[in-house]
């Protein structure tokens, strides 16, 4: 089992100087799957596990799937990765209730019997679960959702077992360590942690084993159950069935609506967009005449147990078995994620938050996995992916960020703010992972990333067509690559380069193809439109006029063929509206569909991808100097700009504030929003084939202002951020709007900032 998956020897286990371009060859013949080498998933290497199917194989295979299904999101892998998830969970059950009857079993001085299989058991249920959300059924999604509980029960489990030791031995508690506080409800019950899936239900002898996982809490789980809350008239949360190990059977039932409601929500509240719940959820409106009292979330543990953290590293005597290595890191990289993902979710979704029944913890999330990036084995390397990804890609999107902080835990000890972008930290961690695996592909992605987020375009393509010589074997981290070089040509203005890139990911992925034709449509319209501003000839416009019209309109015949919770994705939504608009104009105004286009579509799509922020100065006035097509005759548009409607206007007004502000003229970006769009009328801005989007990213977009400035005078920094709080909250009870999920990433990671700005004054 587990045991012939680790090697002996902590040295080697601490030693690995593999490539990252492969999901690796295993250290022994007895089992591949855990001590696996952090690759990029070669075929090679694939086939090696496939090769040698025994029990022990499912879980590499899963996690082989479960990468490739996440990177390229391609339905057909991610029905292979739910299959290989589920087969891993039954594993991982019967490899548990084996290690249980076995007297030679490791018996470990921190964790109970059979941890290290109720670890893989929860990560295979945390992988089943990220599928889940991500196919295109709401069953499926729904299902994925409560399979988040099941995990947390098992993990929060063994992190209590490190609490318990750590209790026992205070020498290895660092000296000040503050100890972590558990999420859970606010008005939480004893904790319930039976392993999930009849994980440690197990009495050989009819005895049970006072070493089993399960054992350590059972005698709390019957005063848990009695207070637990239901999904509707659904099966209890976190139940316990030893002959039923996968999840296939839970019954899900509609839930009733007149046991839930929900509070006025301090977060960004987002929209669902599911028929027959849209309409419940709009009772759950922050509008105060909608307000009414809510059940809190299911009861998991009481808010005032701690968890005592060991964050020692590697090279600890605390972790000289590696398999107590595999399961700390295993465990921190789990329970982080998992805190991490679930923060994220607007609160809208408290419906489905019924189900996992605990709240997320940024910034507990992000430590954990911290401390899991230190372990170099398979854990380790997917924290650090784990940890780049999200500031890369989660943080990048936001403007509202803490500014890197030193906190004073104890008179000896200093601890890095995690949240906002600890640039320093983030580049060690990431100079140690390539050391460790210096051929990745994906490493390779994540330091363009990081140039990238420093405003050196330049040097983030050079990295990414320098990689792209060596491809990748696996064509989802291919698909990546091309994708992200695609964004950066378009913030670079490198028009033929974003609209060849935009074409080869059509090739290369089937996720959003309505999104990559509309990508490049938007490049040949702003070379069109250069061609008439430099005087280029006249075959030259009408290439590119002739180009951007075939890609416009293959885009809305792509788009609604995938769908997010049975849902079609809301770019699919934007772009075929978008392109009706612009038709109707062409017939209204009688003029060439070229001629319709709008404000720059491709500078909009630089704004809800926060190109800008990747902008240096240089390319900033270049998109200034685009947005002037629109409204100055000595530019170019000089017949349609008079008869364009208040939305377009707002349009334009938007992406020239947001390119001020980036510039620091917050004066003149703040003057623009409040003439051209918060003057505006609400009615003008909605409704038919208008924008809709600009009312809210206006009050956004004054907020950033407010807190950028806070720093610079004029009024005091506490006067600034009240400002700044006050512009977030309306855009944040602003009614369902376009692509609202994607600025209401932005809005729920202000609102976390400024909250947390609060807190550190008051502690002050």
């Amino acid at each position: 089992m587990l045991r012939g998956w680790l090697r002996d020897k902590k040295e080697e286990l601490n030693a690995s100087t593999h490539s990252l371009d492969a999901l690796s060859e295993p250290q022994d013949s007895t089992s591949p799957a855990s001590s696996i080498k952090f690759k990029t998933l070669t075929s090679r290497s694939s086939r090696g596990v496939n090769e040698r199917y025994n029990p022990d194989n499912v879980m590499g295979k899963g996690m082989v799937a479960f990468l490739r299904a996440t990177l390229g999101f391609e339905p057909e892998i991610m029905r292979e990765a739910s299959e290989r998830l589920a087969d891993a969970e039954s594993t991982a059950s019967a490899d548990h209730r084996k290690a249980q009857r076995d007297q030679q079993v490791h018996r470990s001085a921190i964790y109970p019997v059979g941890s290290e299989f109720a670890l893989c058991h929860a990560q295979a249920q945390l992988m089943s679960a990220v599928v889940g959300v991500l196919n295109e059924s709401l069953t499926e999604s729904i299902r994925g959702f409560y399979k988040l509980r099941k995990a947390f029960v098992t993990l929060d489990a063994i992190l209590d077992a490190e609490d318990k030791y750590v209790r026992g031995n205070p020498r290895q508690a660092l000296s000040g360590r503050a100890s972590v506080d558990s999420m859970r409800s606010n008005n939480s019950s004893q904790s319930v942690k039976a392993i999930p899936g009849g994980l440690g239900d197990v009495r050989p002898n009819g005895k049970k084993q006072d070493r089993s996982l399960l054992n350590t809490v059972r005698q709390n789980e019957a005063q848990a159950a009695a207070k637990s809350t239901k999904y509707g008239d659904g099966p209890p949360m976190a139940k316990d069935d030893d002959d039923d190990d996968d999840d296939d059977d839970d019954e899900f039932y509609d839930a009733d609506e007149s046991h839930e409601t929900s509070q006025k929500t301090d977060t960004y509240a987002g929209h669902i967009e599911i028929d027959g719940v849209t309409k419940d959820l709009a009772k759950n409106s922050l509008d105060e005449d909608n307000r009414s009292e809510t059940q809190e979330l299911p009861p998991l543990k009481a808010l005032s147990s701690n968890h005592q953290v060991l964050d020692h590293g590697p090279d600890s005597d605390v972790f000289s078995n590696p398999i107590d290595v595999f399961i700390h890191s295993g465990a921190n990289l789990c329970f982080g994620l998992l805190l991490v993902m679930i923060s994220m979710i607007p609160p809208a979704f408290n419906r489905l938050l019924f189900i996992i029944g605990f709240h997320g913890d940024r910034d507990r999330g992000l430590r954990l996995l911290w401390q899991a990036s230190k372990f170099h084995n398979i854990n380790g390397a997917m924290a650090g992916l784990c940890l780049l990804g999200f500031y890369h890609q989660v943080i990048t999107f936001a403007d509202v960020l803490p500014e890197p902080s030193i906190t004073r835990t104890s008179e000896n000890e200093a601890q890095q703010d995690v949240q906002g972008y600890p640039q320093e930290r983030c580049e060690a961690l990431l100079q140690d992972m390539r050391s460790r695996h210096p051929k990745s592909h994906l490493w390779l992605l994540e330091q363009a990333r990081m140039e990238a987020m420093n405003r050196r375009l330049s040097t983030a393509l050079s990295i990414l067509e320098s990689s792209a010589k060596h491809k990748s074997p696996l064509k989802q981290v291919e698909a990546l690559n091309m994708f992200e070089k695609s964004l950066m040509a378009m913030s670079m203005h490198d028009y033929k380069l974003c609209a060849e890139s935009f074409l080869n990911c059509v090739k290369l992925n089937n996720w959003s193809h309505a999104l990559y034709y509309y990508f490049a449509g938007a490049a040949h319209v702003e070379s069109y439109r250069h061609c008439v501003m430099s005087g280029g000839s006249e075959k030259e416009r009408k290439k590119h006029a002739e180009k951007a019209t075939k890609y416009f309109h293959q885009a809305p015949q792509h788009a609604g063929k995938k769908k997010f919770m049975a849902r079609q994705l809301p770019f699919d939504v934007f772009v075929a509206r978008k392109i009706q608009k612009w038709d109707a104009r062409a017939k209204e105004w009688d003029v060439p569909f070229i001629d319709a286009v709008g404000v720059s579509p491709l500078e909009e799509m630089i704004f809800f991808w926060n190109g800008y922020r990747r902008m240096d100065d240089a390319q900033l006035q270049t998109s200034l100097e685009n947005l002037k097509w629109s409204d100055d005759p000595a530019r170019g548009n000089k017949t349609t700009w008079a008869k364009e409607e208040a939305d377009e206007k707002a349009i334009l007004a938007v992406l020239r504030a947001v390119t001020l502000r980036n510039l620091q003229r917050f004066d003149e970006a703040a003057t623009i929003l409040q003439e051209n769009v918060l003057a505006v009328p609400n009615s003008e801005l909605r409704s038919g084939l208008r924008d809709d989007w600009t009312a809210p990213c206006a009050r956004y977009e004054m907020g950033v202002g407010a807190w950028m400035r806070r720093k610079q005078g004029g009024k005091e920094e506490v006067e600034w951020v009240k400002e700044c709080e006050g512009w977030i909250e309306k855009a944040a009870k602003w009614e369902g709007y376009e692509l609202d999920a994607r600025v209401g990433l932005k809005i729920a990671t202000a609102q976390d900032t400024i909250k947390k700005f609060w807190g550190e004054r008051k502690a002050a």
